[in-house]
C-alpha cells in the first residue's frame, strides 16, 4: 500500500465523517424549524401550551447529535484526533466514506420526518392539551429509527478500523 493510497483512504474517512455530521446537523435544523413553525402556530392562540410543546420542538435535534458521535468515533478510530495515525487502506476509506453517508442520509431523512410527526404532534396538543402524552409517541417512534441507525454506525467504525496484520498490508 503507498502512501498515496493511505492518503486518499485517510481522506475518504473523514469525507465520511463530515458527511455523518453535516447531513444529520442539517436535517435535524430542518426538523426543528417544521416543529417550530407548527407551535408558533399555536402559541398565538394558546402560549399556555408552550412547555407541553417544548420536547416535540427539541426531538428533531437529537440527530444532530447522532451525527455528531458518529463522526467524532470516526476521527478517533482512524487516528485524526488523539492516538495513533491508522493506515487507512483505500477500500477502508471507501467503507468508511460510505458508512458516514449511509448514516448522514439515514439522520437526515429521519430528523425531517421525525419534525413533521411533531407538527403533527403539537397540533394534537393544540386540540386536546391533555393529549400530550400520547403525542409525544408520534416523533419517538421516528427516533428509533435514528437510534438504529446510529448503532450500526457504531458497529460498521468499529469493525473497519481493527488494525490489519502486517501481511495484509505488505509491510513486512
Amino acid at each position: 500500500m503507498t502512501p498515496e493510497l493511505i492518503e486518499v483512504g485517510r481522506g475518504l474517512a473523514y469525507a465520511g465523517a463530515g458527511l455523518a455530521f453535516g447531513l444529520a446537523g442539517s436535517g435535524s435544523a430542518w426538523g426543528i424549524a417544521i416543529a417550530s413553525h407548527q407551535a408558533a402556530g399555536v402559541m398565538r392562540e394558546k402560549p399556555e401550551l408552550f412547555g407541553r410543546m417544548l420536547v416535540m420542538i427539541a426531538l428533531p435535534g437529537t440527530q444532530g447529535f447522532y451525527g455528531f458521535i458518529a463522526a467524532i468515533l470516526m476521527m478517533t478510530q482512524t487516528g485524526l484526533i488523539g492516538g495513533s495515525v491508522l493506515k487507512i487502506s483505500l477500500g477502508t476509506g471507501i467503507a468508511l466514506f460510505g458508512v458516514g453517508l449511509g448514516c448522514g442520509i439515514a439522520q437526515f431523512v429521519s430528523a425531517i420526518n421525525q419534525g413533521n410527526a411533531s407538527a403533527a404532534g403539537i397540533s394534537l396538543v393544540a386540540r386536546r392539551p391533555e393529549a400530550a402524552g400520547r403525542a409525544i409517541l408520534f416523533p419517538a417512534f421516528v427516533e428509533t429509527y435514528a437510534v438504529v441507525a446510529l448503532l450500526a454506525t457504531i458497529l460498521f467504525i468499529t469493525f473497519l478500523t481493527q488494525p490489519l496484520p502486517l501481511e495484509y498490508l505488505n509491510l513486512q
